[in-house]
């Protein structure tokens, strides 16, 4: 399964959204730097959806601010 994600790192607050089904907005304090935003991201996205980091991996968008997440 593959959801879309709309990164806003160096944001003040950390929020994830939900925008719809298979779409999520996701604020994180870390800037994207040497991948910082990218481990925040995942880890927001596995608090959010109730499963482990480990099943979590960025499918495409790994240096874009709209990311593609693949949960294994």
């Amino acid at each position: 399964m593959r959801i879309s994600v709309k990164a806003h790192p160096k944001a003040k607050r950390p929020k994830v959204l939900k925008v719809s089904e298979s779409a999520y907005e996701v604020w994180v304090n870390e800037a994207p730097d040497k991948g910082r935003a990218n481990e925040a991201i995942v880890e927001a996205m596995s608090e959010e959806l109730k499963i482990p980091k480990s099943r979590l991996a960025i499918a495409s968008g790994s240096t874009s601010k709209n990311k593609v997440l693949e949960i294994k």
